[in-house]
């Protein structure tokens, strides 16, 4: 019989690639979403009904912050790790809210680990962000103390890593902490530059730059974010792991050209004003990915974005519907 893993944030954009992922490589897996509205529930309905039809997968709408509905899966299955992708994303937004950021990314966090504790689970595997890098030196390198947040996002996500790590001195769960870097493709999230990019592009509309567009991000293609979080998977005590593109940072300024040549489109595009808990660059050193976790990314920024265009294409049905 496969190992079961659980799964939460199965209906979010890097869940729902890396239940996909697991399934490929022969795990069950349970996976958790509450589909809140943060951004619009038609993609992540979009992304659960392509899970629902592949076997070896089941779903359950509950919240990690519901300490006894998590509760009563842990008595009804034996999970041999815990994946936990559910989280309030969004840098920006977590000015605005910053309680639900809290309650979600560390209590919820804390809920599944104190299940994981009870119920003998071994393995906890917490997707965590660049964000936290902010103010150190480049390339960032897991061993940089990140202990400056600039937004409450990041600081809620400090919090869910140092917790694991409690976890892991007081009652050995073996955890391996991921810090994704800019995560971009196909039904990717809307709230994120390259889907809006495309969206507002292929309707002639004007696109938004906080900014000059010269800031730059280490973009990171889903499926290879989905491959690096599956081989988290693996027993490594407790590790802090970087997965980014690992090359050169690629400013906003030439993701728009890039796009411009795929779509056959100019984009029309209207600078603003720099947001003071944005990041002006971000790039992983991923050596401890490739010695750890014998990880590298293999998708290449103009593969990943003519990808994800053609995504658009096949799709511009759901993605017109689609708020932003």
């Amino acid at each position: 019989m496969s190992e079961k893993i659980l799964l939460t944030g199965a209906a979010g954009f890097i869940g729902w690639k890396t239940v996909e992922k697991l399934l490929e490589h022969g795990y069950q897996v349970v996976g958790v979403d509450n589909l809140n509205d943060y951004y619009d529930v038609r993609l992540k309905e979009w992304r659960l009904s392509r899970l629902r039809e592949r076997e070896g997968f089941s779903f359950f709408r509950q919240d990690i912050e519901n300490l006894d509905a998590l509760e009563a899966l842990f008595k009804e299955n034996s999970f041999s790790a815990i994946i936990n992708l559910a989280a309030r994303a969004g840098v920006r937004y977590s000015v605005e809210n910053p309680f639900v950021y809290l309650s979600t990314n560390v209590r919820g966090t804390l809920n599944l680990l104190e299940l994981a504790r009870k119920y003998g689970v071994g393995k906890f595997v917490l997707a965590s962000t660049s964000s936290l890098y902010a103010g150190q030196p480049l390339p960032f390198k897991e061993e940089l103390p990140v202990n400056t947040p600039i937004s409450p996002y990041a600081a809620t996500k400090k919090a869910a890593e140092v917790l694991c790590y409690t976890y892991h001195y007081l009652y050995g769960v073996d955890v391996s902490v991921v810090r994704y870097f800019t995560v971009y493709g196909p039904a990717g999230r809307p709230d994120m530059s390259i889907f809006r990019f495309i969206k507002w592009m292929m309707e002639g509309e004007e696109i938004e730059i906080y900014g000059d567009g010269t800031q730059s991000r280490d973009f990171t293609y889903v499926d290879d974010i989905a491959e690096g979080t599956v081989k988290a998977l693996r027993p490594l005590g407790y590790e802090i792991i970087n997965l980014g593109g690992g090359k050169n940072p690629i400013s906003l300024n030439r993701i728009i050209e890039t796009l411009e040549e795929l779509l056959g489109v100019k984009a029309k595009v209207k600078y603003g004003e720099f947001k003071k808990v944005d990041m002006k660059t971000t790039w992983a050193d991923i050596g401890k990915a490739k010695r750890l976790l014998q990880w590298e990314p293999e998708v290449s920024i103009e593969e990943g974005l003519r990808r994800t265009v053609s995504w658009f294409k096949e799709n511009s049905e759901l993605v017109r519907k689609i708020k932003i």
